[in-house]
């Protein structure tokens, strides 16, 4: 029998968008002929995930340059990988500040075992998006920044949210890293009938950037919203 591992690795393995982008903007794909980070996933998943356990499902925006990008793992760089994870990258190392956060919240949960036991972390959109800008040098998109963009991406949103599900997660309750996230999500969730309850979080990229002096009250926030679901 197949563990939640194993099915998020084929999830992975098999994702791709295949269709005409507006405004110039690339599809940012780090699972796409990648060893290095087919490597980092299947060490990370087989190490936390390598069980038939139903878990609860938490979602970013979308894949950033800097964040899953590189490592392939949701809202977790190099240095947490080895911190937390003992996970060692040796050919490049990468630092993403909502990286730091979560990785905090995680060990006030209780440390890496016990919250990948049963939470699952990944995105609205599992692919990112890029731009070049008036400078000439390539920037993060979010897949709702641009409404021609989301109503583009829609249907392979639908599509990745309902495999997300079919990978081992229960459906009872899904929260949302970032407010505007939540609003699409919620828009989705109307239409699709996905989740029972959507909770929304504050982006850790933006606690992180505009709230760091008010850190360990999201924190303790975070804690506490999980808490009640595991």
């Amino acid at each position: 029998m197949k563990t939640f591992a194993d099915r998020t690795l084929s999830f992975y393995k098999n994702l791709q968008l295949d269709i005409d982008l507006p405004l110039h903007i690339k599809v940012l794909n780090p699972y796409k002929n990648n060893k290095t980070v087919e490597n980092i996933l299947q060490k990370f998943y087989c190490k936390f995930f390598n069980d038939q356990q139903k878990r609860k499902l938490i979602v970013g925006i979308n894949p950033g340059r800097f964040g899953a990008g590189i490592t392939g793992v949701p809202f977790t760089d190099t240095k947490r990988l080895a911190k937390y994870c003992n996970i060692h990258i040796e050919n490049f190392k990468t630092h993403e500040p909502s990286s730091v956060f979560v990785y905090e919240v995680i060990q006030a949960f209780g440390g890496v075992e016990k919250f990948y036991n049963n939470f699952f972390i990944n995105s609205v959109c599992p692919l990112g998006f890029i731009q070049k800008n008036q400078k000439g040098n390539w920037i993060n998109r979010n897949y709702y920044d641009d409404l021609i963009l989301y109503k583009t991406v829609k249907p392979f949103i639908i599509s990745s949210l309902k495999k997300q599900i079919s990978l081992g997660i229960d459906n009872s309750v899904v929260f949302s890293f970032g407010k505007k996230n939540a609003k699409f999500l919620k828009e989705i969730n109307k239409e699709e009938k996905l989740f029972k309850k959507i909770i929304p979080l504050p982006h850790p990229r933006y606690i992180m950037q505009y709230q760091f002096k008010n850190k360990s009250f999201f924190q303790k926030k975070y804690v506490e919203e999980l808490n009640q679901y595991k």
